[in-house]
């Protein structure tokens, strides 16, 4: 399989003079080939072109078999330029086959070289049909370039060409392989649960397959030599018929791209979760965040357990110290168990049909390990704990501040209880978010709330978030339509402990115009004459204006945004104050911001210098490092910074940050100067 004599001279299409693959007997050639490692080899050589001890190092490895991957790849391309000449250029059919066998055979000697991978592969692509049925040609669902496979092409084209409706995989091979689709990043780290989820949303959508319009375009290749000597060409065909191309087709890919997303959506969760946890795969929360139609496909013991003793905890009652509930997740407890881990754990058991309270997502703060949570039933999975109606969110906060209320004076008593449960009743919410309701209620009863907390955090707050924490709990208050002295007691302790002057409350209270004087519970009868009674006088000092309260209270967003700014433990043990917890990055505070806006200006910095940088903005390293990849993952799917002989930046991410800056006016070198 190689050329042997005087090589021809090329023509225009190659810049050398003689053609690369021939062997020129006339040449001289070295004693031993000791070049292995191809120092002498250009990067396109020509056997007449390199040195004597390269020809014979090349010769050397002919004679041994051809399979030694030892040597330079640089000697195997100048026998496969021979080979694609051969194939190409002489076009003979009789040793096609064996052509092309042999190129898949080199292929595999250098799996990981790139250049192997791509011109030896574009060989293939062309060249396997003379050697392939077209029922024998499998779709690809790996990414292979920047255009569309040719035999997948052809594949394609053929079935459509005899009327056949393409299947699942079909699709998603056109989908995976074409160059303009959108394939993010839970495709490719969930791949096989990628795959199977698309599978499945197809066959439920196609039953019978997707019918394609046959394009009128018919299917053409070129071919560019490895060699860069020629440009080959091929027209297939299938039982003596063209092939039409389906490579200006938009509609197909659009069908698929519309369901790769909806998976991928789908998958986000468990996506997210294996990018913190690398290692996580096949743990009981990763599998529990797996979308519910694939829990057959892919089926855990684990979760059995996992399920038997959720509904072991429910029967009793449903408390449970939050530290056993991660552990019984992620196998192992931390002594601090953050938000993040919260929402983990919420949207794994969500997926069993368990609900977890407090809600992460919603609550005034994060419970303790050692503190109890709130197990229940929710009746049915629930894939998207966050989709809840406004009215949910607007129970939830006025509850919140009811059990504030409740547990002013130290205890719970039982009017206080029926009080808030009758809350629960009166929502305007469905079933579904009536039980997590509930629950959350059950929670607020058995973990008092930190009033230091609450005296701490009150300082940083200005009027106006003020005057929306009192609106919500004259709220809380006024829920049953009747204030019990009891009620007032409580809200006049809750004052005290946020710093307010106690007889605010009787203002706040009369602001929302409840009717305080006498009643007439019987028509009056003439009688002896008395003192009259005088005009009932309002309160007098400072109260809040009724129809401020009111649209307080109806802005159920801006509510809980003050609340949460206020109640939320992590930000204070963070030590990074509420009305300073902006950066111009959203979601990172102002210290994490700046340590971005600097990274994002180099490629790689060695381990020393990211201390360095670190513990000038008062940041331990590796605290920082979770939290900015942590903001990564959430925001762009992927790492900020990968340990890699200290760390290297991802260039996406330093792009989209620079253009997010310049957009807003900012600029990133003056930020971290």
């Amino acid at each position: 399989m190689v050329y042997v004599g005087t090589p021809p001279l090329l023509n225009t299409y190659g810049y050398r003079d003689k053609c690369r693959a021939y062997i020129d007997p006339s040449l001289s050639v070295a004693r031993s080939g000791s070049d292995k490692a191809g120092e002498g080899m250009p990067y396109w050589p020509g056997y007449s072109d390199i040195s004597p001890q390269c020809r014979a190092t090349y010769l050397d490895w002919l004679a041994s078999g051809r399979s030694d991957a030892s040597y330079n790849p640089g000697y195997m391309f100048l026998y496969f330029y021979g080979l694609e000449r051969r194939f190409f250029v002489d076009q003979s059919n009789e040793d096609a086959k064996d052509i092309v066998q042999e190129v898949r055979r080199l292929q595999s000697l250098y799996p990981d070289n790139h250049s192997v991978r791509r011109y030896l592969g574009e060989f293939l692509d062309i060249a396997m049909l003379a050697e392939t049925d077209l029922d024998a040609i499998e779709p690809i669902l790996e990414k292979q370039g920047w255009e569309l496979p040719f035999s997948l092409k052809y594949a394609i084209g053929a079935r459509i060409d005899k009327g056949e409706n393409l299947t699942a995989d079909w699709l998603l091979s056109w989908f995976m392989c074409h160059p303009e689709t959108n394939l993010r990043t839970p495709a490719t780290r969930c791949r096989d649960e990628f795959i199977a989820l698309f599978r499945m949303r197809f066959d439920r959508r196609f039953p019978d397959g997707l019918k394609v319009t046959k394009p009128r375009k018919s299917l053409t290749a070129s071919y560019r030599a490895a060699s860069s000597e020629f440009q080959g060409s091929a027209n297939p065909t299938v039982d003596g018929k063209p092939v039409p191309d389906i490579s200006g087709l938009r509609k197909p890919v659009e069908i698929a791209q519309e369901l790769a997303d909806e998976v991928m959506n789908d998958l986000d969760k468990l996506s997210r979760f294996l990018g913190r946890n690398p290692d996580g795969r096949g743990s009981v929360e990763a599998h529990a965040l797996l979308p519910s139609d694939l829990w057959e496909t892919f089926p855990s013991e684990e979760m059995d357990r996992l399920k038997s003793w959720a509904s072991d905890i429910v029967d009793r009652g449903g408390l449970v110290p939050l530290e056993e509930v991660i552990g019984r997740l992620e196998g192992e407890t931390n002594e601090k168990i953050g938000k993040r881990q919260m929402t983990g754990a919420a949207d794994a058991l969500a997926r069993l049909g368990f609900g977890l309270a407090p809600d992460p997502r919603f609550a005034l703060r994060s419970p303790k390990a050692e503190e109890p949570v709130v197990l229940f039933n929710l009746s049915e999975p629930i894939e998207r704990l966050e989709e809840v109606s406004d009215s949910y969110r607007s129970a939830l906060m006025e509850l919140a501040l009811g059990s504030f209320v409740a547990h002013a004076d130290g205890r719970i008593a039982e009017p206080e209880r029926r009080a808030l449960e009758d809350q629960v009743s009166a929502a305007a919410i469905s079933d579904q978010e009536r039980r997590r309701l509930r629950a959350n209620l059950e929670w607020f009863l058995a973990v008092p709330p930190d009033m230091t907390l609450l005296r701490r955090k009150l300082k940083e707050v200005g009027q106006d978030s003020q005057a929306a924490i009192r609106a919500a709990l004259v709220g809380a208050a006024h829920a049953d339509g009747i204030i019990h002295s009891d009620e007032v007691a409580s809200i006049e302790k809750v004052y005290k402990a946020l710093g307010l002057d106690p007889a605010l409350a009787y203002s706040d209270l009369h602001a929302c115009e409840i009717v305080d004087g006498p009643r007439t519970v019987r028509a009056s009868q003439p009688g002896r004459a008395g003192e009259s009674i005088p005009d009932l006088e309002k309160a007098s000092g400072p109260k809040l204006d009724a129809s401020r309260i009111a649209a307080i209270r109806s802005d159920t967003e801006r509510v809980s945004s003050v609340l949460g700014q206020i109640f939320d433990v992590e930000e204070e043990e963070s030590g990074v104050s509420a009305s300073a917890n902006q950066s111009q990055l959203a979601g990172l505070d102002p210290k994490h911001g700046a340590l971005v806006l600097e990274l994002v200006n180099r490629e790689h910095w060695s381990e020393t210098e990211f201390e360095k940088i670190c513990a000038s903005k008062g940041l331990m390293a590796s605290g920082a490092l979770e939290v900015v990849n942590e903001w990564a993952f959430e925001n762009y799917d992927e790492a900020l910074l990968e340990e890699y002989d200290g760390y290297d930046v991802s260039p996406d991410i330093a792009e989209a940050v620079k253009e997010k800056m310049n957009a807003e006016g900012g600029d990133v070198e003056a930020e971290t100067t």
